[in-house]
């Protein structure tokens, strides 16, 4: 006869685990068990319930005789099932208790467990168990034997299809009398059923979710914060998620796969990456109020901090925030940030400033009364074009901003002027677009200042609608350095369209050659001898300076 298998499901209160149970009573091939560590916990802890010394009395209280008898013991099925509250897995249990048999973790929204918890008991963070239930999941993991996890609003919205999943990750074949059962208590019900089990007795299946929750308890408020997250943290391993306003869409691949988990800088804190988030309050929700600038890391230095720096100011001081952090604690969330993540090199960081969080969505600054949010988003990343193939640059319909409705040389997050140009780009798979002022005139592209080579002459566009890089000053100095004759003035579309060469220049991109605009190939369409020499003055330049970070060794 071959051995029983054992199938674990563990759980908060409350979240649809008894039914589950009677789903898995209807099979032929299972038998269940409802909490047969319960008496040991009561017990062990000395917790006070209803139905405490009924279950002291009918149940065994001795933890290793319930792994070892109750749970491992002979049966008559193929499997047995075992219901297990996550905190009734009480320390010092055989290590049998986890190391064997299958595993699987049953969630549920604490906004929906605490609105009906306390009918029973007043609710507790011990009392819900996700804490424990996060540990199962982590000590599972390390024994490498991850369990799934199933949503009970999964359950209850896709029941067939929720149980088919976890059939399948189970290893088991689903039995379609899993999805119905008869009115009233069923044998194996625990002795604590007539205060627990009153709608799982008047159900026949899984019952529809409500369309609409019931108004949840504020006196529970602290306590739904204390354990939304550890339900958010086991929810992220959902294999399957339909719940409202989901995406339909599979986990996007990442350009750099290592960035799956960096590490952030979000106000006064580190966190991982997908709980790096602002407030809904926060003004860069509200309307992208926020400034920004882009830094690059070279061999354990950051390149143009300090007029990065500068700039963040200035675009602060323009915007009339208030509260800005000092320049050094700035730079030390920096720091930090890069050696936490341990990123010293090939590294961009995208640096925010937003004016902070509101007391009340609305417009106006007056609401911000809690000081800037500081963002420090560090990344594995390569420059982001083709710098030795060279680009394509399309031109856009959208002209870039004038000074007389929003000056570019605020280093603003309120980007829409320019993804509307990268829109157009997008489309006709360009690489980024050319954006005109209002005269004509080249500005820059939706994300780089843009230079031309025409008979040996450098030009560039003046500064009045464009932003004024640092890349971009930093590009004109080494013009000059190297000789070359540089020109500032407007430049129509048509001159463009002729040059000798052209490039674009930014933090993110670097120098980058373009070698068609708008179907014109640009000279030989080829990377040109101004362009090379340029971009080999800028690499030396960028190995040779910078602000070197803290604790950082070179190999």
């Amino acid at each position: 006869m071959a051995e029983l298998e054992v199938i674990h499901s563990w759980s908060a209160p409350r979240s649809l685990s008894t039914s589950l149970m009677y789903s898995f009573a209807q099979r032929d091939d299972i038998e269940v068990v409802d909490e047969p560590l319960y008496a040991a916990f009561l017990k062990a802890t000395g917790f006070d319930r209803p139905y405490r010394d009924e279950v002291l009395s009918k149940m065994e209280c001795n933890g290793e005789k319930v792994v070892k008898d109750i749970i491992y013991g002979s049966g008559s099925k193929k499997y047995r099932y075992c219901k297990h509250i996550s905190k009734q897995r009480l320390f010092g249990l055989p290590s049998e208790l986890m190391s064997k048999g299958k595993h699987f973790i049953l969630i549920r929204n604490p906004l929906n467990i605490l609105t009906s918890f306390e009918k029973v008991l007043p609710p507790s963070f011990l009392e819900l168990g996700l804490g424990e239930l996060v540990s199962i999941y982590s000590d599972l993991c390390q024994m490498g034997t991850p369990p799934a996890v199933i949503d009970a609003d999964e359950l209850q919205r896709d029941p067939e299809a929720t149980l088919r999943g976890l059939c399948d990750d189970l290893e088991i074949p689903f039995q379609a009398s899993m999805l119905k059962w008869e009115a009233g208590p069923i044998p194996e019900d625990g002795v604590w059923a007539p205060w627990w089990y009153k709608s799982v007795h008047e159900s026949t299946g899984f019952s529809s979710p409500k369309k609409y929750p019931r108004t949840f308890p504020l006196s529970h408020y602290d306590l739904l914060e204390q354990s939304l997250p550890l339900y958010n943290i086991l929810r992220s391993h959902v294999k399957h998620n339909s719940s409202l306003l989901s995406s339909p869409l599979p986990p996007p691949s990442l350009p750099v796969p290592e960035n799956a988990k960096l590490l952030a800088w979000v106000g006064d804190e580190i966190l991982p990456r997908e709980m790096a988030k602002v407030s809904v309050f926060d003004s860069v929700v509200q309307g992208g109020d926020s400034v920004w600038e882009g830094l690059r890391i070279y061999k354990g230095k950051i390149f143009k901090l300090e007029d990065h720096l500068d700039r963040l100011f200035d675009s602060a001081k323009a915007l009339a925030f208030d509260n800005v952090p000092a320049r050094e604690e700035i730079k030390e969330a920096i720091f930090r940030t890069l050696i936490t993540n341990g990123m010293f090199d090939n590294t961009h960081i995208r640096l925010s400033l937003t004016r902070g969080k509101k007391v009340t969505a609305g417009m106006s600054p007056a609401f911000n009364r809690y000081g800037c949010t500081l963002i420090v988003l560090a990344e594995w990343k390569p420059p982001v074009y083709d710098n030795d193939g060279g680009i394509v640059l399309v031109t856009a319909s959208t002209r870039r901003n004038s000074p007389n409705n929003l000056d570019s040389k605020i280093h603003h997050n309120n980007l829409l002027n320019n993804i509307l140009a990268k829109i157009e780009s997008n489309n006709v798979k360009a690489t980024d677009a050319i954006m005109l002022d209002k005269d004509g005139y080249v500005s820059e592209t939706n994300a780089t200042n843009i230079f031309m080579v025409k008979k040996g002459c450098v030009l560039t566009p003046h500064a009045d609608y464009c932003l004024p890089g640092i890349t971009r000053a930093t590009v004109m100095e080494l013009v000059v350095k190297e000789n070359f004759i540089l020109e500032e003035r407007r430049i129509s579309l048509s001159e463009f369209h002729t040059a000798d060469e052209v490039w674009t220049t930014g933090t993110m991109g670097e120098l980058s050659p373009v070698v068609k605009i708008d179907g014109r190939v640009i000279g030989d369409g080829k990377v040109g001898p101004v362009t090379r020499t340029l971009q080999k003055a800028y690499k030396k330049l960028m190995e040779d300076s910078g602000v070197p970070i803290p604790t950082y060794k070179a190999p």
